[in-house]
């Protein structure tokens, strides 16, 4: 899929984030990790998934990029990230949501 590289550039930069983050919050940090990657993991899932499986991956993937914003934005808010460090991310987040978002209403 061409958003592959866009997914795997979030990851890598919402990860190094999240060790800046787990100075101060390490649940949090974790949290971040883990939607991160979770959108990424079930996108990969949904190409190679069919029917109803695909759909849930799908949406799957739409929640969790959704889940790693919101975790952007509290680390953005309690001061541990400032805006400048998440803007390229949450463009990307954007991005991905919306792919997410197309293919899971795709009729195939």
């Amino acid at each position: 899929m061409k958003i592959y590289p866009m997914l795997l550039a979030m990851v890598k930069s919402v990860c190094a984030l999240a060790r800046k983050v787990r100075k101060h919050d390490p649940d949090l940090a974790r949290q971040m990790m883990r939607a991160s990657t979770s959108t990424m993991l079930n996108a990969v899932e949904g190409w190679h998934s069919q029917g109803g499986n695909k759909v849930a991956r799908y949406h799957s993937s739409l929640a969790s990029s959704r889940e790693t914003v919101g975790c952007l934005d509290i680390s953005v808010g309690c001061g541990h990230l400032s805006e400048a460090e998440v803007a390229e991310d949450l463009v990307r987040l954007d991005e991905i949501a919306a792919v997410m978002w197309t293919l899971a209403r795709a009729r195939k």
